[in-house]
């Protein structure tokens, strides 16, 4: 019911736009979230927006390169990634909920999207 698109293998200080897209049903009213697991460790917050978009809480490591957006009439939201850094590199996987907080905390998220690699090369 997620999908998350865009990932690939770009070169560090490049930019990369993630997509994730809903289908099966509307998260209109729902927070969505990205998070991102990179091999050996486990997965961590990178950036949320709830409904209303106004809320955009972001990780230390991301904040000020990462973006966050949401189209609401598409279902879809988006993670602008720019001056990416080699240890941006995991799999990004975006989810959903009806409680925002879980979509900030990671815990017991009711939707979660299959992963989109991104790797990042120095």
């Amino acid at each position: 019911q997620l999908q998350a698109s865009g990932g690939g293998l770009v070169q560090a200080g490049d930019s990369l736009r993630l997509s994730c897209a809903a289908s099966g049903r509307t998260f209109s009213n729902y927070g969505m979230g990205w998070f991102r697991q990179a091999p050996g460790k486990e997965r961590e917050f990178v950036a949320a927006i709830n409904w209303s978009g106004d809320i955009r809480p972001y990780s230390d490591p991301v904040n000020g390169r990462f973006t966050i957006s949401s189209n609401i009439a598409k279902d879809a939201v988006y993670l602008q990634m720019n001056s990416l850094k080699p240890e941006d590199t995991a799999v990004y996987y975006c989810a959903a909920d009806s409680h925002f907080r879980k979509v900030v905390d990671g815990r017991g998220i009711d939707y979660w999207g299959k992963g989109t690699q991104v790797t990042v090369s120095s």
